[in-house]
């Protein structure tokens, strides 16, 4: 088993819980260095590497340059906020280690380009770490599609519908990004959760591609309410995000898609996934399929019975990843229902194998770029963008 000596840049609340529910549980994995631009962030970190381990890694604030030319540093993971991922993602494959990074919109083109032409460049290894990708519904969805079960795939719909009130609301005290975000954009900001797995699916960059998409955000008055009752001294505070923004997305094969962002209203969580095809259909909402046969269609108007059918499919469509033999080899205490573990075992397991990474830079590009587009179709009155 080759252990790959990994630096960890960013220690906020999800670097810190990937740190230690993830790679701290990894036999293959030894963090020796970590990085945060806050010292208290950093020396977290240290400490929970030391008590895991009893070996102390480098720490570094600031500077995250000091990690990635570090000698002993092998890999680089990022979890630092939207802002700066991907330009501190383009310095570890300049310096020419393989790095992986956390999931976020783009903020222009540019930066999605810069992305490309470096890892082209320097044919350095980049993954993007959507672990949604590796969902127990969305692996077990994308056999049936690939067995034929649904037919041709017409449309897919996702969503990132995640009450994250009291998250923004706090950013201040909690050095947290969203709330700038929230007070100064009007873009569908987090696509990538729902928009991989139906990327995979659609087979996007792999002989299908987007083409072009339309955006649209309703009024922002989520946080404002919210904040007169849990707040009031934020009360006058200027929210510029729409409440639910709803992008519909054109593909070259002639699918469309629709994805929404949730997050400043009083809901459950979803990831809305659904599939839609010339025989039937998968619906994460009701975790249910419906096919076009006597079996399914004789509840056409009575189907809420038969919410949570899926149960039934599972033996014959269940993934690999997630058969039992499978679920020994994850850590019980994974976060995400132990996704986060498969997406950075799917890391490192292409990096030891020299395999190409399963959601690469053309990906990360292609599903961060829908962030910039849909502030730009927002901004022009909801027009269509290439």
């Amino acid at each position: 088993m080759k252990i790959t000596k990994v630096g960890v840049i960013g220690i906020g609340s999800r670097g810190s819980s990937m740190l230690k529910g993830v790679l701290l549980k990894k036999p293959n994995v030894k963090v020796v260095a970590v990085c945060d631009k806050y010292f208290d962030r950093a020396e977290r970190a240290r400490n929970m590497v030391v008590e895991a381990t009893g070996e102390a890694p480098l720490l570094v604030t600031a500077n995250a340059a000091e990690v990635i030319n570090c000698p002993e540093v092998e890999a680089v993971i990022v979890f630092t906020s939207w802002n700066c991922h991907i330009s501190i993602a383009i310095d570890v494959m300049k310096a020419g280690k393989p790095v992986a990074m956390e999931v976020g919109g783009a903020y222009s083109l540019d930066e999605c380009f810069e992305l490309v032409e470096t890892q082209e460049k320097t044919g350095v290894p980049f993954m993007m770490l959507e672990n949604c990708c590796y969902g127990k519904a969305e692996t077990t969805v994308l056999r049936m599609v690939r067995s034929g079960l649904f037919g041709e795939v017409v449309h897919c719909e996702g969503g990132y519908r995640h009450d994250l009130r009291n998250e923004i609301a706090n950013g201040e005290k909690n050095r947290h990004y969203r709330l700038e975000e929230y007070k100064n954009r009007n873009c569908e900001n987090y696509p990538t959760h729902e928009i991989g797995p139906i990327a995979k699916l659609l087979n996007i960059n792999n002989g299908n591609r987007f083409v072009s998409l339309v955006s649209t955000a309703s009024k922002s008055v989520g946080m404002t309410e919210y904040l007169k009752v849990k707040k009031p001294e934020m009360a006058d505070t200027k929210f510029n995000q729409g409440d639910i923004v709803t992008t519909t997305i054109k593909c070259h094969n002639g699918e469309t898609v629709t994805i929404t962002l949730d997050t400043t209203l009083p809901r459950f969580y979803s990831r809305d996934f659904a599939v839609y095809g010339t025989k039937g259909m998968y619906d994460e909402r009701t975790n249910s399929v419906f096919l076009d046969n006597g079996e399914y269609t004789k509840f056409h108007f009575n189907w809420q019975p038969q919410w949570d059918n899926m149960k039934q499919l599972e033996k014959d469509y269940l993934h690999p990843l997630w058969n039992e033999d499978g679920k020994e080899a994850i850590s019980a205490s994974g976060s995400h229902a132990n996704i986060d573990h498969l997406v950075v075992d799917a890391f490192l397991d292409a990096l030891e194998n020299n395999l190409p990474m399963p959601i690469d830079v053309y990906d990360a590009a292609s599903w961060m770029a829908i962030t910039a587009l849909s502030e730009k179709s927002i901004a022009e009155g909801s027009v269509p963008v290439e």
